[in-house]
């Protein structure tokens, strides 16, 4: 909104000259958002007496370019224009629109006010980010995402003065800023409500661009007041088959409480007091009538819902597997039947205990889940295992190590191509994994390391649940569950701008965390797991004092490395030889793992570098059978306290800090 005290020209100008000088308590009048402006526009090396001549300008290659880019921003944005030109047209102004770079891509109005130069820059190419014009109506709400008005000297550049402008972004429906929106005019023919009216055309051309984009989405219209609906005024926002918000417009959010970002994050149950498929029912029940709704604050709001063509409003749109060949029998009384496969893995750990047991709640809903962890923890184990445990069990589980194919290779890998698509594709072209999980579990290693480009395709088809082929070819209908993995910081990767924050929002419905091993609890239940699956019987066993040493290893590789390192040492083990000892380990691992090893005794920290005598051959020393007398008291501790080492810690006396230190960990 414009200043509602603005600062006489004389004060602006000199305040803009001074800023040169370091001064920035002379800004202190000025707007604030014209004052970062005026800092931005310092920062990029321009001074308010600097010739704009040389501001880039696209040639005519490039502007068609550019136009065939921002075609139906263009198309919708037209007939908006020529509306506002029409509020507009004896004011000496202009009405201008802008991509998402600044650059103009249409004009319209009477340009006689300006000079030749300043016609040139008005011309479709011309851009006017900030980094090239300085402070400017165009540029400075792209900088600030908001609508602004940049009036006479509050521009940057003194051969701007004689300008008043006023502008506004145009968003798209999942937030996406799309181009600016702009009434650039002699500063003469100001009028305070032209920021207003410039606000208004933005939120007509939104809404335009909102229905088309999302007309094979359900759309729910939302108003305080009944009549409302259908007005300029109301809020829209698209719905995802299973209920969520994967659109909004600037209305519905303001209506609903929510940001940008909660866009493909939040389910339209978290916001109104209704389930999805309720509502389904209750548009049915009432065709083309407004429902009356309440917020969670319990404000009422009035809502009409609109399906895309061809889809039933009555049927619940919630993912299902496609029928298995057993389908038809009763479902078990009980959920034993698909819980087993993770029970199987289960070997006591509270925290990987607490993850299953939230999968569980999950398993055959239409919530994706994100498994974070270590490399090694045995993320892909867990997925398989969820997958187990769903309705959809007997029906495939396609899993893809984003990390593990080649860039130009995993578009096609995933989406499929046809016949022909690029060199070296086979004759008759290839499905691709989505829809080898078409019906089953869709699991997505190491998510972290996908390209960009390829996460827009992949949130694409998580929207709409179709699969295009490279090369060209139908959409082909998908549905499957979704879990991914990654041992990276994801939501840290999103803020940074690494990983799509919408595709992070969408990916993570349920995010559980894999304890890494050297925090697991189970230590021992989890070896004799590892050593039955990869010996059999007759059973094997660990040597105690080895146990304590690996149980105390930090595990870098976690799962992965330890189920290594027992192969390696059931292989040394002679025909007779059933348990594994020191002599039976590689030398690299009882190196650091005697390296590691504290005395454990009279309260010392200190490192040990005696050798243990099982490695050696050497009979043990006093401090060796002190140090044993007290892994002894701790391993009685841990297992009478069940694994809970802040038990342990506190009957033995110590911190649990310092129980850490004395494990070795």
């Amino acid at each position: 909104m414009a200043n509602l005290h603005p600062v006489p020209a004389p004060l602006l100008r000199e305040a803009r000259l001074r800023l040169l000088s370091g001064d920035d308590l002379s800004l202190g009048r000025v707007d604030e958002r014209v004052a970062r402006s005026w800092r931005r526009s310092l920062a990029a090396g321009l001074a308010p007496s600097h010739n704009s001549r040389h501001a880039e300008h696209l040639s005519g290659g490039e502007l068609r370019q550019a136009l065939a880019c921002n075609r139906d921003l263009i198309n919708h944005s037209q007939p908006v224009m020529e509306y506002l030109f029409e509020q507009v047209r004896h004011s000496h102004s202009m009405v201008v629109l802008a991509d998402r770079h600044g650059t103009l891509m249409h004009t319209l109005g009477d340009a006689d006010f300006l000079g030749k130069a300043e016609r040139v820059a008005l011309q479709a190419g011309a851009n006017w980010h900030e980094a090239q014009r300085g402070t400017n109506a165009i540029g400075t709400a792209l900088a600030e995402s908001c609508g602004i008005e940049i009036h006479g000297p509050e521009h940057y550049l003194e051969r701007n003065d004689f300008l008043t402008c006023a502008a506004s972004p145009i968003a798209s429906a999942t937030g996406e800023l799309l181009g600016i929106l702009d009434i650039s005019g002699d500063q003469r023919s100001h009028h305070p409500h032209t920021l207003g009216l410039v606000n208004t055309a933005a939120r007509m051309i939104e809404n335009r661009l909102f229905t088309t984009s999302c007309q094979q989405q359900t759309r729910l219209h939302l108003h305080p007041q009944a009549h409302g609906i259908g007005t300029l005024a109301e809020g829209i926002v698209a719905l995802s088959e299973d209920g969520w918000i994967m659109g909004a417009n600037r209305q519905a959010l303001k209506l609903l409480g929510l940001q940008r970002e909660d866009i493909g994050a939040t389910p339209l149950a978290r916001v109104l007091d209704t389930r999805f498929e309720a509502l389904l029912l209750r548009a049915h029940q009432q065709p083309q009538q407004p429902l009356c709704l309440h917020r969670r604050d319990g404000s009422p709001i009035h809502a009409q819902l609109y399906n895309p063509p061809g889809r039933s409003p009555a049927r619940p749109l919630t993912l299902r597997a496609h029928p298995a060949p057993h389908e038809g029998r009763s479902a078990p009384s009980t959920p034993s039947e698909v819980q087993d496969a993770l029970q199987q893995l289960d070997t006591g750990d509270h925290a990987w205990r607490a993850a299953a047991d939230k999968a569980r709640r999950v398993a055959g809903k239409p919530i994706p889940v994100l498994l974070l962890g270590e490399s090694g923890v045995g993320k892909e184990l867990f997925a398989r295992a969820l997958h187990d445990s769903s309705p959809r069990r007997h029906r495939p589980f396609v899993a893809i190590n984003c990390a593990a194919l080649p860039e130009q290779l995993i578009e096609a890998e995933l989406f499929g191509y046809s016949a022909g698509a690029f060199t070296g594709a086979r004759k008759e072209g290839r499905p691709g994994r989505l829809r080898e999980a078409d019906g089953g579990t869709l699991f997505l290693d190491e998510i972290g390391d996908m390209p960009l480009a390829l996460q827009t395709r992949l949130l694409r088809v998580l929207q709409e649940r179709q699969v295009s082929p490279l090369g060209g070819g139908e959409a082909v209908a998908v549905d499957f569950a979704l879990v991914c993995a990654t041992h990276q910081p994801l939501r840290e990767a999103a803020e940074a701008g690494r990983f799509r924050a919408d595709l992070y929002y969408r990916l993570n419905g349920l995010s559980l965390q894999l304890p890494p091993l050297r925090a697991r609890s189970d230590f021992a239940a989890l070896t004799d797991k590892l050593l039955l699956e990869l010996s059999g019987e007759p059973r094997l066993h660990l040597a105690p004092e080895l146990q304590a040493r690996l149980a105390a290893y930090d595990w870098p590789g976690n799962l992965r490395q330890y189920a290594s390192v027992l192969r390696t040492a059931i292989a040394m083990l002679d025909p007779d030889e059933h348990c594994i000892d020191w002599p039976h380990l590689g030398d690299d691992l009882r190196e650091l793992l005697q390296r590691a090893a504290a005395p454990w005794a009279g309260g010392s920290d200190s490192a040990a570098t005696t050798p243990p005598a099982a490695a050696v051959g050497t009979p043990p020393s006093g401090e060796q059978k002190l140090a044993d007398i007290s892994r002894a008291a701790i391993q009685q501790a841990i297992q009478q306290h069940q694994g809970n080492l802040s038990a342990a810690a506190r009957q033995l006396g110590i911190s649990r800090q310092t129980l850490y230190r004395r494990m070795g960990a």
